[in-house]
């Protein structure tokens, strides 16, 4: 046994291992006997689908390929996406117009209801899904940010955030108003960024050219562009010229090429054929009796009410004391037309009055005749102690059994009817332009799932959307009717599905039971919708002032006859239906401004 023989054992085992090694690479499965695993699995997917993958597995992966699968490059891609949404046709149209023939800058002009802001958030998301935006900044009133943010969040997904500090700027998409955009220190910051899209809400506030915000959206760095507003004219065809130049520079030739080829007169366009083919390629207006587009109805009625002794005697007092204020003045209207509001206090509530006589006194020197005078008016408050219109929405509300929105002009009217509901126990919330954004969503919250009645001063009422409310109350009237129909639109607009009913109350007697006839008899506001109305109002305060200061007038000149005031009011509503059947189809561009009539069922009961 040398080394000879031990060399030959080492050789003898090098070729045992090598000739392990061959066996294992020409027969796997040699090396493989005692692990039996892989042959278990092959069995258990054998038992299950054969010697395939998971089916649940496979179906999820082909719904993944399926997904991702372009039928054509016309069709919305966003729509997958948006289970919590379903749009109307329009709206689907509407997107697709702007993304396709438009390219990406549009005027956004439905009537109001018809739900611009939904046509903006289906614009937003498509460009989003296809990656063509990333930054996009929405400017709208400062009411309206938080519903902003919250439609793009819950109903698209899309993270927006509300402006509140320097650093809120460099989110991708962020919801401000521009009154804070374009003041520093944001202005800066702004000014300076480049946004793939800009979609501006209630565009037509631009629509003067030489006012500092439409300077500031000039100056926008932006790739997209979306104007929303209901009214894109309402003076003259130069404010429709400022808006198109905002999106598109030299559309339509400048200032003066415009006026020449396409303006009579301020309202009145000429070559109606050549301007509409140019307004196609940039604006889309859907209306109301557009075919596709149906609103339920609304039921107007109108509640006269006779006051009390104690509160009629405090409408003849105060009306007293404004009659001898106006005499004193020499028949000074300007100087009048603050204290006529003490009429309309009367009609709303004791308390709204007394607010205004404390504030009326104290701004009164001490010595003056007049002081003594306002606390005369102060007793007669005193004697009151219920209020009749009170008693009646209380009535109301409870035959209801349902949520019911409640408008007054007057804040301390509004805190008298949340005292007297909650003396009656029901839960009444407020809602008001004085609250946070925060605040505001609690309320809405609130009457969402808890409170039967929401109480909505004319500054709260801004911008909210009540679909799922149907019955409105207007405690109180305002005598502009743009904000009548406001409040109206507030329940009434796309979305709501059931009728919307409309209670009016008036007091027998006083100048609200002649304003209801003016809104309702003699304009027949209900029957109006807000497009049309608004052109009307335009032409008719046209140098005469407003209609509530041609109101305030005919009340201080009526000298006190009852029969005089109406025959005036009257008066007052031929002229703006004289006005509105004169507008009612002037030339092709401005029907295509104003809004068809939509149905309305009135119905007017004692």
């Amino acid at each position: 046994m040398s080394s000879t023989t031990n060399h030959n054992s080492d050789l003898a085992g090098a070729a045992a291992a090598s000739n392990a090694i061959a066996t294992r690479k020409l027969h796997p499965l040699v090396d493989l006997k005692l692990d039996r695993s892989w042959f278990e699995e092959l069995q258990s997917r054998m038992a299950k689908n054969g010697p395939w993958d998971d089916w649940t597995l496979y179906q999820l992966s082909m719904e993944a390929e399926q997904a991702k699968k372009i039928d054509s490059f016309e069709h919305l891609q966003c729509l997958r996406t948006l289970p919590a949404l379903e749009p109307m046709p329009h709206q689907i149209s509407t997107a697709r117009k702007v993304l396709h023939e438009m390219g990406g800058r549009a005027i956004l002009a439905d009537e109001v209801g018809l739900g611009k802001t939904i046509e903006a958030g289906l614009v937003l998301k498509e460009y989003l899904v296809r990656g063509l935006v990333r930054r996009a900044l929405i400017l709208v009133p400062a009411s309206l940010v938080l519903q902003w943010v919250r439609e793009l969040n819950q109903k698209f997904g899309i993270a927006a955030v509300a402006q509140k500090k320097e650093h809120t700027w460099h989110y991708d998409v962020v919801v401000a108003s521009i009154d804070t955009a374009k003041r520093d220190p944001h202005r800066e910051l702004v000014l300076g960024t480049d946004y793939d899209l800009i979609i501006i809400d209630e565009a037509h506030k631009l629509k003067n050219k030489k006012t500092t915000n439409y300077q500031f959206v000039v100056q926008l760095r932006k790739k997209y562009c979306l104007l929303l507003t209901a009214t894109p004219i309402q003076n003259d065809l130069d404010e429709l010229f400022n808006l198109i130049t905002l999106l598109k520079p030299g559309q339509l030739g400048g200032q003066s090429e415009f006026a020449a080829n396409f303006v009579v007169d301020k309202r009145l366009p000429k070559n109606e054929d050549q301007l509409q083919d140019a307004l196609s390629s940039i604006m889309i207006r859907n209306r109301r009796g557009d075919g596709g587009i149906s609103f339920t109805k609304r039921i107007v009625r109108n509640i006269p009410l006779v006051l009390s002794t104690e509160e009629q005697a405090l409408y003849d007092a105060v009306t007293g004391f404004v009659r001898e204020r106006y005499d004193e003045s020499g028949g000074d209207l300007t100087s009048m037309l603050s204290l006529v509001t003490l009429q309309r206090e009367v009609c709303s509530s004791r308390d709204a009055v007394f607010v205004t006589l404390v504030n009326l006194f104290k701004k009164t020197a001490e010595d003056s005749p007049m002081r003594p005078k306002i606390w005369e008016l102060v007793e007669f408050i005193r004697k009151i102690e219920s209020n009749t219109k009170a008693q009646k929405t209380l009535e109301l509300v409870q035959q209801m059994n349902e949520k019911v929105i409640i408008f007054t002009e007057y804040r301390a009217t509004q805190e008298y009817l949340l005292q007297f509901f909650r003396n009656n126990n029901m839960v009444a919330v407020p809602y008001r332009g004085g609250m946070n954004r925060g605040k505001k969503d609690w309320m809405m919250d609130l009457f969402r799932g808890r409170a039967q009645v929401l109480i909505a001063t004319e500054a709260g009422g801004e911008g909210i959307n009540l679909q799922f409310c149907h019955h409105m109350i207007n405690f109180d009237l305002p005598w502009n009717p743009m904000r009548v129909e406001q409040r109206i639109g507030r329940v009434h607009r796309l979305g709501q599905t059931e009728d919307v009913h409309i209670y009016n109350l008036c007091t027998v007697g006083t100048i609200e039971e002649h304003i209801v006839n003016l809104l309702h008899e003699k304009i027949n506001l209900f029957e109006l919708v807000i497009g049309e109305l608004d052109h009307i109002l335009e032409r008719f305060e046209k140098g005469e002032g407003s209609l509530e200061q041609q109101l305030a007038r005919v009340l201080l000149q009526s000298g006190g006859s009852n029969a005089d005031l109406s025959k005036q009011i009257n008066e007052l509503g031929s002229s703006i239906v004289k006005l509105r059947n004169e507008t009612a189809d002037p030339s092709a561009i401005l029907t295509q401004m104003t809004a068809l009539g939509q149905k309305v069922e009135v119905e007017i009961r004692p």
